[in-house]
């Protein structure tokens, strides 16, 4: 559809590349009825050729680690949008993935809306998948509940079941927004309903990666970034399938472990209660720094955490309680929240043990002491907690358990020296952030989504996952909040990952409601 969407927006590129549209007068607004009745039905009228469009979108390959494939999406998301009359630019830093960023001004607009999606997926292990994870395939339902192929050809006709769901890497994480967007603007411009602020994109390609390149790239590029707030379109709906809002994220420092035994595999008859086994040394450090009900062990963990708001508290007290429909489908007989709800515990620290490697099990299983044993871990932060105060505090705790601490592979000398050594990676981190929920430049929109949806909109203080949003906060000093789209099951970051139909066909609605009606909530 490039060659259509050039076409279409000709007359808008033209005048936007000259600069010309900020000279024009607004246009008086659309009512939210107008915009929502237009909206969907150009989306009834085109969802063939929308899931066909997002279908080549997804079968770009997007792991942040293969720069020809990276590369390749970039520059098909930059062709996109200049298709739709953006003036695009690609941002580098040295060595990095390019951001994509585009910027369309609005006649007569006196605010601009930055939005935030990261176009790069997880890695994948394709014998975990029940299709190519680049091959997107169209299903009828659930993988867990053997759905069946829906044909992704000319046989697809509109109306779509708004239950099949679109099966690929990075169809909920993340491009789902990106082509969200897109429709949002497809579906404006052929009702000639305005865009009422100046709009600037921002698509990274690195995030799964752990965004090394963002603050540079945002500190290089901090003049062309100014604006009134940033929307980050990362994570999923609440569980009710109803739309939510973040205002915060946790952030994030991962640690990697090894704790070694003998310098070859012996023999646990032989030597078994004589040789340290590194897996018991391991297991019995990880016991002590979480007891069961996830609270952490570690002494002054919890001294940097900032208490919720009055207005923070009345929110999570407002979302609904979705703990025994989560216990029902996930199969669990308790939660390790101590009696929390999920929203109020996804507000604390945690400490996640994801992942443990020592030896072998089952068939493979082996009568021997292994020669070492490794734990990946990671650290949820909430503000005001610091990743360099938490690799302290964790070192601290570890070395009075007796370990002597590494960060190198130790030699046979060191090895000889010391009862129990451990060697420690930690990742680069990122501090939390949490934008105010009574924060005047974010109103506007909360409004317009509010009026699009036609009732209140869920508001969580702070996102359960991780995503750099201090750096727009504190570096750009600009607000912030959160506003995805994706269904909650979607295997986001595991196999067979997935996006609803229904959730793209809401967030059309919902982006499409922001692109028109903020500005006039902002002068209200």
């Amino acid at each position: 559809m490039i060659k259509e969407h050039f076409e279409l927006y000709a007359g808008i590129a033209v005048l936007a590349f000259l600069g010309a549209v900020s000279a024009q007068p607004a246009p008086p607004p659309a009512s939210v009825q107008t915009v929502r009745s237009a909206v969907r039905e150009y989306r009834e009228k085109h969802e063939a050729e929308i899931v066909g469009d997002y279908a080549r979108l997804l079968a770009l390959p997007n792991v942040a680690s293969d720069t020809s494939g990276i590369r390749s999406n970039s520059e098909n998301i930059q062709s996109l949008l200049q298709s739709r009359g953006f003036k695009t630019r690609l941002l580098e830093a040295a060595g990095s993935p390019p951001v994509v960023y585009g910027e369309l001004p609005s006649p007569g607009a006196r605010h601009t809306i930055l939005w935030y999606a990261h176009y790069d997926g997880q890695p994948v292990d394709k014998t975990q998948w029940a299709n190519d994870p680049w091959h997107p395939v169209l299903r009828d339902g659930l993988t867990t509940e053997a759905a069946k192929v829906v044909a992704l050809d000319a046989s697809l006709h509109a109306p779509l079941n708004p239950e099949w769901r679109i099966y690929a890497r990075a169809a909920s994480d993340d491009k789902a927004p990106i082509q969200a967007l897109l429709t949002a603007l497809d579906a404006l411009h052929a009702a000639k309903l305005p865009v009422s602020v100046n709009l600037k994109l921002f698509f990274e390609g690195e995030e799964e990666a752990g965004s090394p390149h963002l603050e540079t790239i945002l500190r290089e590029n901090a003049a062309l970034l100014k604006g009134d707030v940033w929307l980050l379109s990362d994570g999923p709906v609440h569980q009710t399938r109803r739309m939510q809002v973040y205002f915060g994220a946790r952030g994030v420092a991962d640690l990697e472990m090894a704790v070694y035994g003998p310098a070859r595999v012996l023999h646990d008859g032989h030597y078994g209660n004589w040789a340290p086994n590194p897996a018991a040394l391991l297991t019995g450090l990880l016991a002590s720094m979480r007891d069961a009900n996830s609270h952490i062990l570690i002494p002054g963990y919890y001294d940097d955490v900032r208490p919720l708001t009055a207005s923070e508290r009345q929110a999570l007290a407002q979302i609904p309680d979705v703990d025994a429909q989560l216990k029902q489908e996930l199969g669990l007989a308790f939660t390790e929240s101590n009696g929390s709800p999920v929203a109020l515990a996804i507000t604390q620290p945690a400490l996640n043990l994801r992942g443990l490697e020592a030896g072998h099990v089952e068939s493979k299983a082996q009568n021997a002491i292994a020669t070492e044993a490794k734990a990946s871990l990671d650290f949820r932060l909430v503000p005001d907690e610091k990743p360099e105060r938490v690799k302290m505090l964790v070192e601290q705790f570890i070395g009075k358990q007796g370990f002597f601490i590494v960060h190198q592979p130790p030699d046979m000398e060191t090895r000889r020296a010391h009862a129990k050594i451990i060697r420690l990676s930690w990742g680069s981190g990122y501090p939390a952030a949490r934008t105010s929920m009574d924060d005047p430049a974010v109103r506007p929109v909360i409004v317009a989504i509010e009026q699009t949806l036609g009732g209140p909109v869920i508001k969580m203080p702070l996102l359960g996952g991780s995503v750099p949003m201090y750096l727009f906060t504190d570096l750009l000093k600009t607000p912030v909040i959160g506003v995805p789209i994706v269904n909650h099951d979607n295997n986001q970051h595991g196999a067979n990952e997935n996006l609803r139909l229904q959730n793209l066909w809401d967030g059309i609605e919902v982006f499409a409601g922001i692109l028109s009606g903020t500005e006039g909530n902002w002068r209200q």
